[in-house]
């Protein structure tokens, strides 16, 4: 493997980002390489601790208990046991299994992570992650029970479990005794030495992997906004009155001069329907359609944010106790998942902004005193319903969504008998944010089917040839609705061409480039 492959991945070298990792987590067998240098790094670290335990010195986190019992010594021959018994007792996670690509992305980052050095584990333990990687086998990690602050301790302890041969796996499709897997392929279970267990369930991978993949799903659907509300804006004959680039250089915030300059690429000289009406005296549009670039705009000036938080975290260190490279070990917080989590509820609110104003650009699509067209979008209105009742549904989801944007990052609740007085719930705060997109894709769902419907009601007026290519695809998946039809399955189908960024690279296809 080399470095000019796009798909090999130097772990303990390159810079991870978020867009790599969910690159390298979508698909079984990432190409992933260690350099001999970078294990001779690890080696290093490693020492530190082995000098600590043959000196006898008491040092947390290697040979003491944990938390409340930080201060218990525990003796050289129970060293191991402690490590075992405390990836057992944290195992304890609840609710749904963490998908596939989740997990995978959830073992590169963790191996990363201890490739960076600092945690003190031998090689084995990244031997181990890296056969877990090149099988494929995947670790059944619950979703819930971490609040984000002594790290994800329960799910990186079922994660941990796993390489150990206990719990179960996910491997070929199928879940299994991860001891049956390991049996199978002629694997041990690793065998931890001390500091390995506490290093194996301490850190932020488990919310930080959530975070990277929301993060790539928010810019989605970002781009893919714009893109609706074009199509919208069409649809109701507005005005591209309020994109004019003296407007936003004149309040230069980055986020909305990016739209501003995203809905000018959608409207080219070709465009029928907005020629039709350049004489109409119209003025000004409804809020949704005029503040598109700053409503829109200031969703991708948090969502930048947040990707840049994230992407510091995925190349750090983050459990505890710390080894430098002069011999020290100390404990500290790297644990503590505020970082993501302030980042985590601010995405949230962000994309759930873009869900709300897209609502409102479906009500006025189908609000005959606001768009011109027939009421709800359809032919023969009282026989047919049309977007009615899509509408009540991006209104019901609009509405959850602010109840997903509460923040999970202001609850603390004191754990460890209160050793762990502050915690991030962090973890909770990237599970809603994923929520939160979810539910907005399928808002921007609605809002593709129901501009598209709009548009050809304007027939034999033509959008321009920029928007024709999404009308295309959209169509490709669902036809022009003549009669009242259950658009249920068509919503699921426009949503996931949202979250793998079809709208824009179907512009990309005819080189409009949407950023």
């Amino acid at each position: 493997m080399t470095s000019q492959n796009p798909q090999s991945f130097r772990l303990g070298e390159d810079t991870l980002t978020s867009v790599r990792l969910v690159q390298l987590a979508q698909s079984p067998g990432p190409q992933l390489s260690v350099s001999a240098e970078t294990w001779q790094r690890l080696q290093g670290f490693r020492q530190s601790v082995d000098e600590v335990l043959n000196s006898q010195r008491t040092v947390y986190g290697i040979n003491t208990g944990f938390g409340f019992l930080s201060d218990v010594a525990i003796k050289l021959e129970d060293l191991a046991q402690l490590q075992l018994n405390l990836v057992r007792s944290h195992a304890c996670g609840v609710g749904e299994p963490a998908s596939d690509e989740l997990v995978r992305g959830l073992l590169i980052i963790r191996s990363h992570s201890f490739l960076l050095g600092h945690s003190g584990v031998r090689k084995e333990v990244l031997q181990q992650i890296l056969r877990f990687l090149e099988h494929d086998i995947l670790p059944v990690v619950p979703c819930q029970g971490s609040v984000g602050a002594s790290g994800d301790l329960a799910p990186l302890a079922h994660l941990a479990l796993g390489l150990l041969g206990e719990g179960d796996v996910r491997w070929q499709g199928a879940t299994w005794p991860a001891a049956d897997v390991l049996a199978k392929l002629g694997i041990a279970p690793l065998k931890l030495a001390p500091k390995e267990g506490l290093s194996l369930i301490n850190g932020t991978q488990f919310m930080t992997t959530i975070a990277a993949f929301a993060v790539e799903e928010a810019k989605s659907a970002a781009r893919s906004a714009d893109i609706a509300a074009g199509l919208s804006l069409d649809a109701v004959r507005g005005t591209l009155r309020a994109y004019d680039p003296r407007i936003h250089a004149v309040r230069p915030q980055v986020g909305q001069s990016l739209v501003a300059s995203n809905m000018r690429k959608l409207f080219q000289a070709d465009d029928s329907i907005m020629h039709s009406h350049v004489n109409c005296g119209k003025v000004q549009d409804p809020y949704s359609f005029r503040c598109v670039p700053q409503v829109h705009g200031a969703s991708r000036d948090a969502i930048e944010y947040a990707s840049k938080i994230v992407d510091i975290e995925l190349s750090s260190v983050t459990d505890n106790p710390l080894v430098f490279a002069d011999g020290d070990i100390i404990s500290g917080g790297n644990f503590h998942g505020q970082p993501i989590a302030l980042a985590m509820d601010f995405l949230a609110i962000a994309v759930a902004e873009l869900g709300s104003i897209s609502e409102r650009r479906i009500e006025k699509i189908t609000n005959p005193h606001q768009s011109g067209l027939p009421a709800f979008a359809t032919r023969n209105s009282g026989l047919n319903s049309g977007f009615m009742i899509p509408h009540v549904v991006a209104a019901a989801l609009v509405s959850e969504s602010k109840v997903l944007c509460h923040p999970a990052s202001v609850d603390s609740i004191p754990t460890s008998a209160d050793k762990e007085d502050h915690v991030s719930m962090g973890p909770i705060a990237a599970r809603k944010a994923r929520s939160v997109l979810a539910n907005v894709r399928n808002i921007l769902a609605i809002e593709f089917l129901a501009a598209t419907q709009g548009l050809d009601l304007l027939a034999p007026l033509q959008p321009s040839s920029t928007l024709a290519l999404v009308v295309n695809e959209v169509r490709r998946l669902a036809p022009v609705m003549e009669t009242d039809r259950s658009l249920h399955k068509e919503i699921k189908a426009v949503s996931a061409w949202i979250q793998e960024d079809g709208p824009t690279r179907a512009l990309a296809e005819g080189q409009v480039i949407i950023t």
